[in-house]
């Protein structure tokens, strides 16, 4: 479900990133190549923030963290502990569901080598920060890397600086919890950095609280 002040198909907001939405457009018409919309119900007590839509990945199919490899494990991980169900097969019309989660992005356009700019972020907050509001039994926020974080901090008006990204943290927001993980890209697992036991320790953690919704 989309929010109706969630950004427009052809969102103006970001230059450098409306410049790069062109170049797609021209280069592969039938990718979805816009503003990708959020996925999973409004009522669910998690959100789940991922940076941005990979060019391969979300901005080719229009759902998040649909085509890529972190999709692969995140929604792995979400069917393995009851927060979705169905099946995965990295594309939009696979019959997945989400049940307990919903998941954007704190950047919702693909931005040029999957790194957006402080302008970016900053431009595209309302957007989170909206998204937050509209879910009336949210009780977990996961952020997926320390710019989802910083972003999530910022949409509920809280200081960066106050609570820092820590792989494995749970910050008290007041009514709603922030937990901490690095980001599930092929590069963190590649790397060690993120193990799938390692992500899946953070989701189980917070199955007692996301219980009491």
């Amino acid at each position: 479900m989309s929010l109706p002040h969630a950004p427009a198909r052809d969102c103006s907001l970001c230059p450098r990133l409306v410049s790069f939405r062109g170049e797609n457009r021209a280069r592969e018409p039938g990718w979805h190549n816009a503003p990708v919309p959020s996925f999973g119900p409004l009522e669910a007590p998690l959100l789940v923030v991922g940076l941005a839509p990979g060019l391969r990945g979300a901005n080719r199919t229009g759902r998040p963290f649909t085509g890529d490899y972190a999709g692969d494990l995140l929604y792995r991980t979400l069917l393995r502990f009851g927060l979705a169900r169905g099946r995965y097969a990295a594309r939009p019309d696979d019959g997945l569901e989400l049940t307990k989660a919903r998941i954007c992005n704190a950047v919702r356009c693909v931005p040029p080598e999957n790194k957006p700019n402080p302008a970016e972020i900053a431009a595209c907050n309302r957007f989170l920060a909206a998204e937050l509001a509209a879910m009336p039994q949210l009780r977990v926020v996961l952020a997926l890397g320390a710019i989802a974080h910083q972003a999530v901090l910022r949409a509920k008006g809280l200081r960066v600086s106050a609570l820092p990204f820590r792989h494995g943290a749970v910050h008290d927001l007041g009514g709603i919890v922030l937990a901490d993980s690095y980001h599930c890209s092929r590069y963190n697992t590649n790397t060690g950095r993120l193990t799938e036991a390692m992500f899946a320790e953070v989701i189980e953690r917070l199955l007692p609280l996301l219980a009491r919704a």
